[in-house]
């Protein structure tokens, strides 16, 4: 009975190891497109010598959570969508290429490494509820492209074989990101209060001659589940490589430029919407901001 005890226990941990081991070749054939050194860009490449003048220590940050809103001191709520253009130059933080502190990319390649990753999770491109999931075939088969086949003759042979092209993802088609956000007026803290509720990249659509025609969601995310990720990476400041912020102090400070597309009403309509041009909108905007804080001034006491 000792015997045969000792030779079941030994195959249940052989079938053990290898289902567990069946399951790590499975979750490294995912990552396996994946940069090992933990860049978020696939060609940057760690120094193997000390890169600076002095010693550096690890920046592990953490974002800090919001103070809680009760809605019995929530005196006046508004629902707003901005555009954060990143070709305005206090936006250039969203396209610098990256280095060691900013992860080794741009803004847009931060979020789709972790969502290939599995650190956070992507919804649906015309899902502003976040009530339907993006899965990451859904993102890759924006990011990879679909296949195109084409007919070509062959050098060599001087036959007509066929060929199959995929068109690679472009960070650079990113020129926008939007956001949706709550603006409140807080009677506990006895100011406005702003929380961003959910962000999303804007892809550039051109037509088959080059033309841009408009943009369009890639995907998004649900704020709250991303501030931890985004106190992991450092935002460039061009003035000092030391005083550099993370993304969440970044959106938390509100050092970004953009400008009101559209506020809560009753048709759910931008202001193009109403045959508005793009002057028309920006004014449109600029306006709605300005009653916002003239609103928070007026639900003062004195």
């Amino acid at each position: 009975m000792n015997i045969l005890k000792k030779y079941q226990l030994a195959t249940i941990l052989f079938l053990s190891c290898a289902a567990g081991a069946n399951a790590q070749s499975g979750s490294m054939a995912d990552k396996a497109s994946l940069p090992e050194n933990g860049a978020v860009n696939k060609d940057w490449v760690p120094s193997r010598r000390p890169d600076g003048a002095y010693d550096k220590v690890a920046h592990v940050s953490k974002a800090l959570p919001w103070q809680p809103l009760r809605e019995d001191d929530v005196l006046w709520k508004k629902r707003v969508w901005r555009e954060i253009d990143v070709r305005q130059k206090q936006n250039m933080p969203f396209i610098y290429p990256g280095d060691e502190n900013t992860g080794g990319g741009s803004f847009i390649e931060i979020l789709i490494d972790a969502i290939k990753r599995g650190k956070i999770q992507a919804y649906s491109p015309f899902d502003e509820r976040f009530t339907t999931p993006f899965t990451k075939d859904q993102i890759m088969d924006v990011l990879v492209g679909k296949p195109d086949t084409f007919y070509e003759d062959d050098i060599e042979t001087g036959e007509r074989v066929m060929r199959i092209s995929r068109t690679e993802f472009d960070p650079n088609t990113i020129t926008k990101y939007r956001i949706k956000e709550d603006v409140i007026f807080d009677r506990n803290l006895g100011r406005k209060v702003t929380r961003i509720i959910g962000l999303a990249p804007l892809l550039d659509k051109k037509s088959s001659s080059g033309d841009f025609i408009g943009n369009t969601p890639f995907f998004w995310l649900y704020y709250q589940d991303i501030r931890d990720l985004l106190a992991q990476y450092e935002v460039f400041n061009p003035d000092n490589d030391v005083a550099r912020m993370t993304w969440d102090d970044y959106f938390e400070g509100r050092f970004f430029a953009s400008y009101i597309y559209k506020v809560s009403n009753p048709f759910d309509f931008r202001f193009k919407d109403y045959n508005m041009n793009d002057m028309d909108i920006l004014n449109e905007g600029q306006r709605v901001s300005e009653e916002m804080m003239n609103r928070e001034h007026d639900m003062w006491v004195y």
